[in-house]
């Protein structure tokens, strides 16, 4: 099997011009596959905008942009099209049928929130691009690591809709690896490195080349 891939989480972002820095240094090095962007309640128009402000940064270096569901109300199909961002990604079933009916196979539609395996089996069921396991959901909720790590071993050994594995720290980053995951999630492991965004890439992708090849 190929090494995962690179899925970055950004943090709650209300100010996308103080970001951009970051988000560009994080993008640097080409090794990031995709971005997903948690941008902060507001109305459609500001968050439009902020999309638009940040997008064009990571997809210079060929990273994805997916927008996550800042509350659960905004027209989040709308604000994927408007800010010209590569798909969305949302928690609950009936957001993410919305976003696979509107969005159809033009653009990515990522399933996050899945606290049970059968929120995670009906997001697949729901025909979404990817599902994601610990990120923090709406509500403040997430996975512990140890659950973490057996739903994505099980679901890398039975489904074939890709996965991403958000690790909690750069540590737990080869654990994640191992488990047949698609993508390798990055979270404030990155944007709070004390040597920057770009470093802390750097030190992931050297995390990853250290384990031990898998055999299907």
């Amino acid at each position: 099997m190929t090494e995962p891939r690179l899925y970055l989480v950004t943090p709650i972002i209300d100010d996308a011009d103080a970001f951009r820095p970051a988000l560009d240094e994080a993008c640097r090095s080409g090794a990031v596959s995709a971005v997903l962007l948690r941008l902060a309640p507001a109305d459609e128009r500001t968050l439009v905008n902020r999309v638009k402000a940040l997008a064009p940064i990571a997809q210079a270096r060929d990273a994805a942009v997916v927008v996550a569901d800042p509350d659960g109300v905004v027209d989040l199909a709308a604000l994927v099209v408007r800010g010209g961002a590569d798909g969305g990604h949302a928690e609950t079933p009936e957001r993410l049928a919305d976003l696979r009916r509107r969005l159809k196979g033009d653009r990515d539609v990522g399933a996050g929130g899945l606290l049970t395996r059968h929120d995670a089996m009906t997001a697949g069921e729901l025909g979404v691009d990817y599902v994601m396991f610990g990120e923090t959901r709406l509500d403040g909720r997430s996975l512990p690591f140890a659950d973490l790590e057996d739903r994505a071993a099980w679901w890398a050994e039975i489904f074939q809709t890709s996965c991403v594995v958000v690790s909690p720290d750069l540590g737990s980053v080869p654990a994640i690896a191992a488990t047949g995951a698609d993508f390798v999630g990055l979270a404030d492991a990155v944007w709070r490195h004390e040597a920057g965004p770009e470093a802390a890439i750097s030190e992931a992708l050297r995390a990853i080349a250290r384990v031990p090849e898998r055999t299907a």
